[in-house]
Order: structure tokens, then C-alpha cells, then sequence
């Protein structure tokens, strides 16, 4: 039920809480670093939690930690749900995330202000361990929400330290018990800085979100011979750091090949064992990130891709390690979401193009459950996963007014 009134968001509240939330583990650079399930990513939940408490809105947790925030609607109807994650890259940005579930929270508290009553409930949703940085995969409580995850393997990953994801959220007092299975949902819009360069290049201030890149991730080891560094010829090495550089460069070769048609790979994480000066390295770890919006191009190259490392390997004499840890296909979001958003876009009057994400998001797993798109703003230079992550007070608002209406939309 509208008043005759309409509604705007309170940008200079909307900045105060991102301002605010970026203080919880501030990096010297000006970014942020808030790994999922660590005390940090608990003060920025307990922080949610409290603002929302205090403006009426009921608060539940479910049992991989997902926060669930309900603005009740005039009406026993499905929910529509918004939001995004609170945790962060080791040295991320201070919008990633955040900004999707501070957007949401600001366009809640804004319809208290207006005391705008919608006849569907909205629901806020911060979801745990999106980011994959200390536990992968990434978008882990989406994914168990959605049933792509087991929660039992779930609660059984385990970081670099050896601590599982239960006994992570044991610690920060976050595995609930609130039943989120179920659910009746309408629709789902998640707002996020676009993480790449296009909007600012093409001046558009509005990114309307159409799908999102098939995303696979591989882990991969190589084991060879730890050796003396100065008694051992190099001709009778079997140096793993070796087989590590001529993986790296071949792959890239590999992906800037015209055929493979701009694939996206990444070696993004790599550790050497024993990691000593003076001694040949018996022991690889490195991961591949590998995106495309054609599934059947990523399929053929990771044919291709998998020739070539047991090549290399077996020419180094080295034994290699494979493994699949992720795999998602490319996302087609719901036309009339997408509609909803740009009827919202148009609504506002902000510039705006059609886009797919090349990022993945808690959207694309939560897309096949329910109707849903995402809203994207840009980020200056296309920095993202960076501490100098920054966006404008124009852009800042004009994605929570977007929201703002699309979720108007929906509800009514």
C-alpha cells in the first residue's frame, strides 16, 4: 500500500553505514580485510543484526550461517529477497559485497520511513562465505540454501589451518537453527558493484544484469623431488617450481589463443613446499579460475587445458593432480526481473546498458530457485578485489534507488 509520497533513499545514512562497516578490519590502504567466519566477519553480522533489530525487522540464521532479515508485508505472500555477503578478500575492497547488503538494508529502513507497507514480505539476506578465500568454493551459503551443497560436506571443508567450516561458526556463534527450507519466493534482485571496467568506460551509471559466466574452478598439484640445490644438476632435477612455470606460461598461451575466444583464466593462488632457498621445490600447489559465458567452449577447453599440463608433467617427470572443485554453468536471469529492473532504471532516469557478470554471485546460484537479476554500479577504473576498490556518492545512490523501485515493483 503507497502513500502519495515517493519514497528516496537517505544517501548520506546509506554512506555512514558503509563508512561504518568499513572500519570492521580497515586495512593500513584503506580497504578492507574480513575473511568469512573469522571475529571480524563476526562484528560486521553482530553490527547487521543489531541495526536491524532496532528498526523492527525479524532476524533469523540458518543452519550455514545465512542472515535472514524480514520486513513483513501486508500479506501472506511469497517473499522477495535482496542482498549480498559481508565477508571480504584477504585484502579486498570496502563496497564488494557489502554494498549489495547495505543497499538492501538502507531501502528497508527507507520504507520505514515512509511507512510504505508492501503486500509481499522483503527479506534481507547477508550470505555466508561467498568470497571462497578462506573456504572454498565460494558462494557456500547460497549454495546450501539452494541444495547444490550438502551442509554436512559444508561443515566438513576445512581452511589453510586445518579449521572447518562448523567449527568456524561454532566459534563466532553463528550456526543457527532457524528452518529456511521451503521457501515461497517471488523474486530476487541482489545489487553489487559491477568489478570490472564497463559501465565507467561506456559513462552508464546503471548495469542491467542478464546472466553471469560459466565459472569452473581446478586445483592442481605437482610432486616431484626435493634436492639439494647445489649438489644436484639441473638435467636431473625434478623441480616442481620448473613444472609450475611452464604450466603457468603455457595456459595463458593457451587462453590468449583467438579460438579460445577471450576465455578468462587465472592462476590466482599458489605455495611451494619446502619454500627454502637452497632447496629444489618437491611440491606445487596452484589453482585455476576459468570463465566463459559459453559452456561449451569452457568444456573444450578444459579438454585442451588438461592435455597440456600431463604433457608438461610428463616431460618434467613430475606427477600431477587434478581436481574439479567447482563448476557452474552460465546463468540466465528472469526477464521479468530484468524488466523490474529497468522499468526501475528508466523510472529514476539513469543511463544504463544490458550486461552479463564475468564475476560469479550469490545471484547465479540463487537463479535457479527463483525468478532473479542482479542491479550493477560501477566502480572507478574497474578495481575490485583490490584495497583501492572506491565508488561515487552518484553511483552509490543511483543503485539503492534502483532497488529501491525494483523491489517496489515486485512486491505490490
Amino acid at each position: 500500500m503507497m502513500n502519495n509520497i515517493q519514497p528516496q533513499i537517505n544517501i548520506k545514512r546509506l554512506e555512514k553505514l558503509l563508512d561504518d562497516f568499513a572500519k570492521i578490519g580497515r586495512t593500513d590502504n584503506g580497504g578492507v580485510s574480513r575473511l568469512t567466519l573469522t571475529m571480524l566477519d563476526k562484528q560486521a553480522r553482530d553490527l547487521l543484526i543489531q541495526i536491524s533489530q532496532s528498526a523492527g525487522f525479524k532476524v533469523r540464521i540458518d543452519a550455514i550461517g545465512n542472515i535472514f532479515i524480514r520486513r513483513d508485508g501486508l500479506k501472506d505472500l511469497p517473499v522477495v529477497m535482496t542482498g549480498s555477503h559481508g565477508d571480504s578478500q584477504p585484502k579486498g575492497g570496502r563496497y564488494d559485497g557489502i554494498y549489495g547488503v547495505l543497499a538492501g538494508l538502507e531501502v528497508l529502513l527507507t520504507l520505514n520511513d515512509f511507512n510504505i507497507k508492501t503486500n509481499h514480505p522483503i527479506e534481507l539476506v547477508m550470505w555466508t562465505n561467498e568470497e571462497g578465500s578462506r573456504f572454498a568454493p565460494a558462494m557456500m551459503g547460497s549454495a546450501v540454501f539452494t541444495g547444490k551443497l550438502k551442509l554436512e560436506d559444508a561443515y566438513a571443508i576445512k581452511d589453510q589451518q586445518g579449521f572447518t567450516v562448523k567449527q568456524a561458526l561454532e566459534k563466532i556463534g553463528y550456526l543457527g537453527s532457524d528452518n529456511t527450507e521451503n521457501y515461497s519466493i517471488k523474486a530476487i534482485i541482489e545489487a553489487h558493484i559491477e568489478q570490472g571496467p564497463i559501465l565507467e568506460l561506456e559513462n552508464k551509471t546503471i548495469g542491467i544484469v542478464k546472466g553471469a559466466f560459466a565459472q569452473r574452478w581446478y586445483e592442481v598439484n605437482l610432486s616431484g623431488l626435493a634436492a639439494h640445490a647445489g649438489t644436484t644438476p639441473v638435467n636431473m632435477r625434478q623441480d616442481a617450481v620448473v613444472g609450475l612455470s611452464e604450466c603457468v606460461t603455457a595456459l595463458n598461451q593457451l587462453a590468449l589463443n583467438p579460438d579460445s575466444k577471450d576465455i578468462r583464466l587465472t592462476v590466482g593462488m599458489i605455495t611451494v613446499s619446502p619454500n627454502s632457498r637452497n632447496v629444489v621445490a618437491g611440491h606445487c600447489f596452484f589453482t585455476i579460475d576459468l570463465r566463459h559465458y559459453d559452456s561449451d567452449l569452457l568444456e573444450s577447453f578444459e579438454t585442451q587445458m588438461y592435455a597440456l599440463l600431463s604433457e608438461i608433467t610428463k616431460k618434467l617427470n613430475l606427477k600431477l593432480e587434478i581436481k574439479k572443485i567447482l563448476s557452474m554453468p552460465a546463468i540466465h536471469f528472469d526477464p521479468a526481473c530484468i524488466n523490474a529492473v529497468k522499468n526501475a532504471t528508466v523510472k529514476n532516469n539513469y543511463s544504463a546498458i544490458e550486461m552479463i557478470s564475468g564475476a560469479g554471485h550469490d545471484a547465479c546460484h540463487l537463479s535457479t530457485v527463483a525468478p532473479t537479476s542482479m542491479i550493477f554500479i560501477p566502480c572507478i577504473k574497474g578495481i575490485s578485489h583490490n584495497e583501492a576498490e572506491s565508488i561515487t556518492t552518484l553511483w552509490c545512490k543511483a543503485g539503492a534507488d534502483v532497488l529501491l523501485d525494483t523491489l517496489l515493483e515486485l512486491t505490490q
